[in-house]
């Protein structure tokens, strides 16, 4: 019979198995801020230099994590992470680039 699971706090939602993940849930907690910050800077094309760096940073650190993530929370939040950065960092670059 299938059982549901509560999760109490968000935390809890990535560490699934019940083991700490501090590399794995660092790196999925800097991709969504990473991509939540090249997602809104892309919205405005003055500020290209920042969504461009910030998404390349963001997909880079995704990437990573993605390579070593341990359970299905992480990876979940990397990939909505990857999303923004990578819509930040093409918005920057269609705007003028990592250099101006």
């Amino acid at each position: 019979m299938a059982q549901a699971v509560r999760h109490n706090n968000p935390v809890s939602m990535l560490l699934d198995d019940g083991r700490a993940h501090p590399l794995e849930s660092s790196l999925a907690a800097v991709t969504v801020l990473l991509g939540a910050v090249a997602f809104v800077t892309a919205m405005w094309s003055g500020l290209h230099v920042l969504s461009a760096w910030t998404g390349l940073a963001g997909v880079v650190t995704g990437a990573w994590g993605q390579f070593i993530s341990a359970t299905t929370g992480e990876r979940f939040a990397l990939i909505i992470g990857l999303g923004g950065a990578a819509f930040g960092f093409y918005l920057g670059m269609a705007h003028g680039g990592l250099l101006g």
